[in-house]
């Protein structure tokens, strides 16, 4: 799975957490596991060694944040009409490229286009040397922090120092994460997928605009991605519609959505009916709603975050002309507390309805476990969790 991009998560430099055992231990304790990575011994021991953890590396360990992002407020400052214009030019600049590796992969170019431009500014940022280090040494500090709880920080580790041998022993560039070049696509998708998209022989996605969208485009292709298919379509839901059916898990054709009086938000037709879809109530029954598609998920497989893929589909959509969501989103809505959602979690497993970690985070299991309590209360099922949420189950667990 890939890590944050650039832009969309803020960079804080906050003293770092003190693991268990010295980052020194770590880097000693690590160099068998690089070395059976296919990483020489001679690589590793003239660049490990000599490490210092990187200070400018958020606290992974034990930072979390105190409240979550609306949907619509991580879109608004993502998808700003500034960036639209910007992307729009980038993309006319870059046209003939675009439509050589659109056609070249099958992978929708305005797609790549919206991804450039959420991870770093159609480039912009790739200058900026406060954002733009060494990744070597800022996965070294990740991977101590977290203590290898997660596979990916050895794995992008593993793969940097591999792509450090190939670059003669210099580290490649790129965020706190490891997430390299245009795109920002993190090392081990780039030692699996990295494209020579120029012909010049090397995988340069730093300076290589071609390289980048190729190699991106690869990637996503290997996640499944769909030529010739949208990410989904605004839709309309009819009053007395079962939330329950919002699920996930399964998806079912257009068709089966439509026979329930589900319809375009644009009043044109579904072209093609039969394709697998699920709806998605991302801010509950007021809010906008969407029948969205294998390639939406494509996006999660890009960057595990649903306003992350949100915000690239309505970005790939404005960058072709479209405009806002017809629906306006519930901006008045109060959301929990970090201890509050924490509180959610708790009061959902002890229903029975939630057995996943209780962490605050508020993603698909979660908001299905809440439709259900929902539903057992005669309530709209839509999922979506409020502050008012927090008080319901507050009262239904006392």
């Amino acid at each position: 799975m890939r890590r944050a991009g650039l832009l969309w998560l803020v960079l804080a430099t906050p003293a770092l957490a003190q693991p268990s055992g010295s980052f020194a231990d770590f880097v000693a304790e690590f160099r068998g596991e690089a070395l059976a990575n296919g990483v020489s011994a001679q690589l590793y021991d003239s660049i490990m060694p000599a490490l210092t953890p990187d200070p400018n590396v958020p606290n992974l360990v034990d930072t979390q944040p105190e409240f979550t992002t609306p949907v619509w407020d991580y879109i608004d400052a993502r998808v700003s009409a500034s960036r639209v214009e910007r992307g729009r030019a980038a993309l006319s600049r870059n046209r003939e490229l675009f439509a050589a590796v659109g056609q070249r992969y099958g992978v929708d170019p305005y797609l790549l286009g919206a991804i450039w431009g959420m991870e770093t500014d159609y480039g912009g940022v790739l200058g900026n040397t406060s954002l733009i280090r060494p990744i070597v040494r800022s996965l070294a500090t990740v991977a101590w922090q977290r203590r290898s709880r997660f596979v990916e920080d050895k794995a992008d580790l593993v793969a940097a120092l591999q792509l450090t041998e190939r670059n003669g022993g210099s580290s490649p560039i790129g965020s706190w994460a490891g997430a390299i070049g245009h795109l920002q696509v993190n090392p081990s998708n780039v030692v699996k997928h990295g494209t020579d998209g120029d012909g010049d022989g090397r995988v340069d996605l730093h300076n290589s605009l071609a390289d980048a969208l190729a190699t991106s485009a690869v990637f996503i292709r290997s996640l499944g991605y769909q030529p010739g298919q949208d990410w989904g379509f605004e839709v309309s839901v009819p009053e007395g519609f079962d939330y329950l059916l919002a699920t996930r898990d399964q998806l079912r054709p257009i068709s089966f959505f439509a026979e329930r009086g589900i319809a375009r938000v644009s009043g044109r037709p579904f072209a093609e009916t039969g394709t697998p879809v699920f709806l998605y109530v991302p801010a509950g029954k007021t809010g906008p709603k969407f029948l969205m598609t294998a390639n939406y998920l494509v996006l999660k497989g890009y960057n595990f975050s649903d306003s992350y893929a949100m915000a690239v589909a309505h970005l790939t959509d404005r960058l072709k002309g479209g405009g806002s969501f017809a629906t306006p989103w519930p901006r008045n809505t109060t959301f929990p507390d970090l201890a509050q959602r924490k509180a959610i979690q708790q009061a959902l497993g002890a229903l029975g309805l939630y057995s996943g970690a209780v962490d605050g985070r508020l993603g698909p299991v979660t908001q299905a476990a809440y439709a259900r309590f929902q539903a057992a209360r005669g309530e709209v099922a839509d999922g979506f969790v409020t502050r008012t949420a927090y008080e319901a189950l507050a009262a239904a667990t006392r």
